[in-house]
């Protein structure tokens, strides 16, 4: 159990059975009164965020969030395959889950998966990844205006603004977080 006195961001607690993540917290102590933790919180699977006041006594259900890496396999069409690298168990998981992460996934590539009771509720790529650009408008020569950006699709699929000078063929690093272009790959 853990107690609303004991809030700090990233903390995870479960509400009414479901889990939630501290996203930020403050001891109010009032003059008059009682004191309050005024707290911000998100629902883990839902991606709900409340804002609530909760007594310092109050107290949760620690929930205990696993995290495993695996490595992405294949997408049959209706499911995407994951693969425990030390049980080789496989995995299929919905787009819904997926979604956020496989637009920077190439088959074989590694993966975090995210569970609570056995059951997976996010994926996240690596922080950054190095794609190859199949397809981007060819850069006009003599344009050097700097942050001149211009849409290319990287062999995953997902579409990226990467500045003029970029060409096809050429392998770029992408921050999965935010989705932006951050370099040329070191390893070309």
């Amino acid at each position: 159990m853990i107690s609303a006195s004991d809030f700090r961001k990233g903390v995870t607690f479960e509400i009414n059975g479901e889990p939630h993540v501290v996203l930020d917290f403050m001891h109010v102590k009032p003059g008059k009164g009682a004191a309050f933790v005024r707290t911000k919180y998100k629902n883990i699977i839902t991606g709900a965020i409340r804002e609530e006041a909760f007594n310092p006594d109050d107290r949760f259900k620690k929930a205990h969030i696993d995290t495993k890496k695996m490595q992405y396999l294949y997408n049959d069409g209706e499911f995407y395959y994951f693969m425990d690298p030390e049980t080789f168990d496989q995995i299929p998981l919905a787009y819904e889950i997926v979604e956020d992460a496989i637009k920077f996934l190439r088959e074989n590539d590694e993966a975090t998966l995210k569970f609570f009771q056995g059951n997976v509720f996010q994926v996240e790529a690596p922080n950054s990844v190095d794609l190859k650009v199949i397809e981007t408008e060819p850069g006009v020569k003599g344009n050097t205006a700097t942050n001149v950006l211009k849409p290319a699709t990287v062999e995953t699929g997902a579409i990226v603004k990467v500045p003029i000078f970029i060409e096809e063929g050429e392998v770029i690093k992408i921050d999965t977080r935010t989705g932006e272009y951050l370099s040329r790959s070191k390893g070309e």
